[in-house]
């Protein structure tokens, strides 16, 4: 797939980028590079490789899911700027 400098100016023009008519076909060439870039990565043999989420081979941490800390209105609330009846007071917003 080839980009030419009408289609670099259409993707400027729906991505909001002002770009000067002088320097569309630096934009364009640049687009091909990306698109040959791809073009490159779809060669690739992945068969068999296990998705990753990560580069390198880790283990998440693991805790239980469980309440813990709890009982702390009192110090929590305590932040607050108003707190009223136990609970966090906020401006009303909506009529």
């Amino acid at each position: 797939m080839s980009i030419d400098t009408s289609t670099a100016a259409r993707v400027a023009k729906l991505a909001r980028i002002k770009v000067e008519d002088d320097a569309l076909p630096a934009l364009a060439a640049e687009f091909n590079n990306i698109l040959g870039f791809i073009e490159q990565l779809n060669e690739v043999d992945v068969d068999g490789v296990e998705p990753m989420t990560s580069v390198t081979p880790q283990r998440l941490k693991r805790r239980l899911d469980v309440v813990s800390d709890g009982s702390q209105q009192q110090a929590v609330l305590k932040n607050s700027p108003d707190a009223r009846e136990g609970f966090f007071a906020v401006p009303k917003v909506m009529e």
